[in-house]
Order: C-alpha cells, then sequence, then structure tokens
C-alpha cells in the first residue's frame, strides 16, 4: 500500500514519517540484514538517480500488473488503491518516493505473497465499503506496510517471546538465531525499509511465524495462509519484534540494551499470541 493509501485508509491522524532524500542517504545502510531478501535490486536503492516509474516497471517482474504513474489523471477514476490493482492491474507509484520504491521492490520479490494481500483487502472493501474498515483489513494493512515472517526449527524459544522476556530470546537464544534454528525468512514491510534508511533507528516487525525447516516453503505456507483467511484477521495475531534485537542486526546489544523498557516493552496483560503456522492440526503442514 503507498503511503498515501494508507493515510487514508486508517481513518485518523498519525505523525508522518519524513523519510531522507536520496542524497542524504548512506548507501552502506543497504547492507544491512533487513535488506538482504532484496539484493538482486540492489542498483534500484543504491544509484545515484531516481528510477522513473516507467524504467522501473521496465525493469521489474511483477504478476500481470504495472506500476503506473499516480498523478491526479490516475486519481480521477475513483478507485481504492487495493481495487485498481486487482481490477486494473495498476499499483500506483509516486515518482522519486522511497517508500512507493520498496512497495514495488517488494512486490517483484513476493509477488504471490502480495496478491494474497491485495485479494484478501479486496475482499473486505466489498464487505464493509470503502468508508469503513474492520480488523482484518488493519492487520493486513499492518502486515504490508511493517510484516516480517519468522520460521522456527526449533520452537525452545516461544515461550520467551510469549511472555517477552526478551533477553532470553535475543541473548541467551544468540546461539539458536545464529545456527538458523529461529530466522527472519522474510521482510514484507516496505515502510519498515524506509524508516531504515535512518541510521541507528530502533524498528519493531509485526510477525507471522511459521514452523518449518525450509525457508522458501514457511513464505508458501504463509501465503497459503493469508489467501485462505487464516491469519491476519486481527492485528492481535501479529507477534511484535524488536528487529534490533535479533543478535547481528544491531551495535551494543548488552544487557542494559536490553532492559530499554520503551523499546522492548513488556507484555500487555491479557495479552496471548497465537502457535505458529504448522504447529495445529488445521495449519500448513
Amino acid at each position: 500500500m503507498t503511503g498515501s493509501a494508507a493515510a487514508a485508509d486508517t481513518g485518523r491522524v498519525r505523525r508522518r514519517f519524513i523519510a531522507p532524500s536520496r542524497e542524504a542517504v548512506d548507501r552502506a545502510c543497504f547492507s544491512q540484514p533487513l535488506f538482504s531478501g532484496l539484493r538482486a535490486f540492489h542498483e534500484l536503492m543504491t544509484a545515484a538517480d531516481w528510477p522513473s516509474v516507467g524504467a522501473l516497471d521496465a525493469r521489474l517482474v511483477l504478476p500481470g500488473k504495472h506500476l503506473v504513474m499516480q498523478d491526479e489523471a490516475l486519481l480521477a477514476d475513483g478507485l481504492h488503491y487495493e481495487r485498481r490493482i486487482a481490477e486494473r492491474g495498476q499499483i500506483a507509484t509516486r515518482a522519486r518516493n522511497w517508500h512507493d520504491l520498496f512497495n514495488a521492490l517488494v512486490w517483484a520479490r513476493y509477488p504471490s505473497l502480495k496478491l494474497a494481500l491485495n485479494a484478501r483487502q479486496c475482499l473486505h472493501i466489498a464487505a464493509m465499503g470503502v468508508g469503513a474498515r474492520n480488523r482484518a483489513q488493519a492487520a493486513l494493512t499492518q502486515f504490508d506496510e511493517a510484516g516480517v515472517i519468522v520460521r522456527v526449527r526449533d520452537a525452545s524459544l516461544l515461550p520467551a517471546w510469549d511472555c517477552h522476556d526478551w533477553e532470553r530470546l535475543f541473548a541467551q537464544g544468540a546461539g539458536q538465531w545464529r545456527d538458523g534454528d529461529i530466522a527472519v525468512v522474510a521482510v514484507v514491510g516496505h515502510a519498515l525499509m524506509e524508516q531504515a534508511l535512518l541510521p541507528g533507528r530502533l524498528l519493531v516487525g509485526k510477525c507471522v511465524v511459521v514452523q518449518g525447516e525450509e525457508d522458501a516453503a514457511c513464505i508458501a505456507g504463509t501465503t497459503r495462509a493469508i489467501g485462505e483467511g487464516r491469519v491476519l484477521e486481527d492485528p492481535l495475531q501479529l507477534r511484535p519484534l524488536p528487529l534490533a534485537g535479533i543478535p547481528g542486526w544491531h551495535g551494543g546489544q548488552d544487557s542494559a540494551f536490553y532492559r530499554q523498557s520503551d523499546y522492548f516493552r513488556p507484555l500487555r496483560e491479557g495479552r496471548i499470541y497465537p502457535p505458529p503456522l504448522g504447529m495445529t492440526p488445521d495449519h500448513d503442514r
């Protein structure tokens, strides 16, 4: 979802994030693990000049979709952003805009997942009407903007995550992160990527967790679950993950770092997280 569409759909006033100019971005930021899934598009992020919307569309392979300039002529059709994608195959894209560039790159990297998100949004738009939103739409938007897929081979760290015992999850569990028993296998949220342009920014991903062995299978399982409405039906289904806590994702990860309660927040009373996909009979196998 584009930034303008996201702001319009939330129905509330939020402080708008202002991304740095292309010239001001230190290209070293793209070596962060957060951007590892977009390595094939490195030059689109690091080149001195912005790619035009047309050049970006020609460069990326999209599933029957096209990036089109978001301008007054396009918006005059009156279509909702998501419906325009579904009905006309047009992904409204602003020129010289980090948020929309990252959105386009995620479309190219995870096309099936983005199609599933779009289909579910359109289903709810048809049911609710353009002027109303339900909790499923909020969950879909949160995942689209800040989503992360986490794979677990060994679920022994999940109790620590369940109770927000961050030092146990990250510091004591560092070996399991390094060994790949638990790992981020996809960063979907293009708003996370935009905010990561600012050095040292402490980001929180909104996670779907999958139990499995192979990264690609876990991404495909998440895509199926989204399409079938088995996840992202409520924002409370998403697990928050302070990404800077992951071993190797941030400098200075000592005990004092993990005690920063304004970032590593305690569990809210009554908050319960769902089990990972693949841990119950009704979920992906």
